[in-house]
């Protein structure tokens, strides 16, 4: 049996709303006296793209201290390492965060400690992508531009947008001065499409937003020039299969279409998105999508390589993670 724990690899779409454990959880709703929203069995428990974000609202209302941020960062790390990861870019949405929304900065720090203090112990370094919510106004848009520029934090490696596209309807124009500016601070850009859009979602993130790369993307598929730009670019797609089975987005993985993407010449990587709520692992969906489309370890290799050259990495990071990769064994 293929070992993927041991393929060299990067995660490059995750949220860290998506990494929380049930005990820490529990933990914070004690400390403060929160209601559980369920038993412990479903506390993780949405049913659609639309309950599984209120869900995640939740969830983030129950971290409410420096150190339970400092300690949910730490366990990320840890949960990558387990998984064979090497580098994270990790996307976090400070509106799902209550009690954050008036100390960003603090925010970021507070993960900043979990994250440095893992790597201490000898996990993977982590990337952060500072998310904006779909449903944000241009002004705040740009308010958070404004705010990352200001501090610079090292830890943070780029601009994200995430959300249910579907309920917002096309955003791309709305945030496309607030991508601009971004990319003038030197931030890299990673934006939501195509998932709960169709491909009009991943054309608007690569010309109005500029970005280079794509979560999800992959019902560019029903667009064939889309495909065809996807690929002549070099724009990546983030891909999270077992999550667009369990959202509704795909009936199956055999319908899926991050094969035919990868035919096609785009560079696609595998990730898991939000894996403590779906249940999942990186590993797994390696396995899962390798045994749907009969993949070899030379197809494998591929995909791990571009998720290491999708990433946000730095370039020493990526060049000992690709040089491992280049003796890994199927």
């Amino acid at each position: 049996m293929t070992d993927y724990i041991g393929l060299p690899k990067a995660e490059v779409h995750i949220h860290v709303e998506g990494c929380f454990e049930a005990d820490d959880v529990i933990r914070n709703c004690e400390q403060a006296g929160i209601p559980l929203r369920a038993p412990r069995d479903r506390l993780f428990e949405a049913h659609d793209l639309k309950s599984f974000l209120e869900m995640l609202d939740w969830l983030c209302g129950t971290f409410r201290t420096r150190e339970q941020l400092a300690v949910a960062a730490y366990k990320f790390a840890r949960r990558m390492a387990k998984s064979g990861v090497r580098y994270a870019d990790v996307i976090v949405n400070p509106t799902h965060w209550p009690h954050w929304h008036g100390n960003i900065p603090g925010m970021i720090d507070a993960f900043d400690a979990g994250f440095a203090a893992a790597e201490q112990d000898g996990y993977p370094p982590v990337g952060l992508c500072v998310s904006l919510l779909r449903t944000q106004s241009a002004e705040e848009a740009i308010e958070l531009v404004a705010l990352l520029g200001r501090i610079r934090h090292p830890r943070v490696v780029a601009l994200s947008i995430d959300g249910n596209e579907a309920a917002a309807g096309r955003t791309g124009p709305r945030f496309a001065e607030a991508f601009r500016r971004a990319a003038s601070a030197g931030l890299r850009r990673t934006v939501h499409a195509g998932e709960s859009s169709g491909p009009e979602g991943v054309r608007d993130a690569i010309e109005l937003l500029g970005a280079d790369r794509i979560d999800h993307g992959v019902r560019a598929i029903e667009e064939p020039a889309l495909v065809d730009l996807l690929a002549q670019r070099r724009i990546p797609l983030g891909v999270c299969p077992v999550s667009n089975i369990a959202l509704g987005v795909y009936p199956s993985l055999a319908e899926h279409p991050i094969d035919a993407l990868r035919k096609a010449g785009v560079p696609v990587s595998i990730n898991t998105d939000d894996p403590a709520l779906l249940d999942t692992t990186l590993e797994a969906s390696y396995a899962a999508c390798a045994e749907a489309f009969a993949w070899d370890g030379e197809t494998i290799r591929q995909l791990a390589a571009t998720s290491v050259h999708a990433s946000y990495a730095d370039t020493a990071v990526k060049a000992r993670i690709l040089a491992d990769l280049a003796t890994w064994q199927a």
